[in-house]
């Protein structure tokens, strides 16, 4: 929820942060995914491979962050939208890691 920038900051009561968290978690999975869809038809067998193994290693690491942040709340109802929070940031941080390494192979 601290995370920089933060779509959802003025959304309001935690109900409605929520729902934007999600919303927004979904928004940066699908970016991700077009952008790894367009990185799958540009790279080299070999390299793929490396990415979808770094890409697996990646979500088990998101889930297990968020999880670990999620359980500071205890079950309180901040915990949903904590959770979201976390996967809508490292989702969003992971396409800009992912442009930053591979932009310039769809460039060439």
């Amino acid at each position: 929820m601290n995370a920089v920038p933060n779509p959802c900051q003025s959304v309001g009561p935690n109900s409605l942060q929520t729902e934007c968290f999600l919303a927004a978690s979904q928004k940066a999975d699908k970016d991700l995914n077009a952008y790894y869809g367009k990185l799958r038809a540009h790279l080299e067998a070999d390299d793929l491979k490396k990415l979808q193994v770094a890409q697996r290693l990646w979500v088990q690491f998101r889930d297990a962050n968020c999880t670990a942040e999620y359980s500071l709340y205890g079950g309180g109802s901040a915990g949903p939208t904590v959770r979201a929070a976390c996967i809508e940031a490292l989702t969003r941080q992971r396409t800009t890691e992912l442009r930053t390494m591979y932009d310039w192979v769809l460039e060439k």
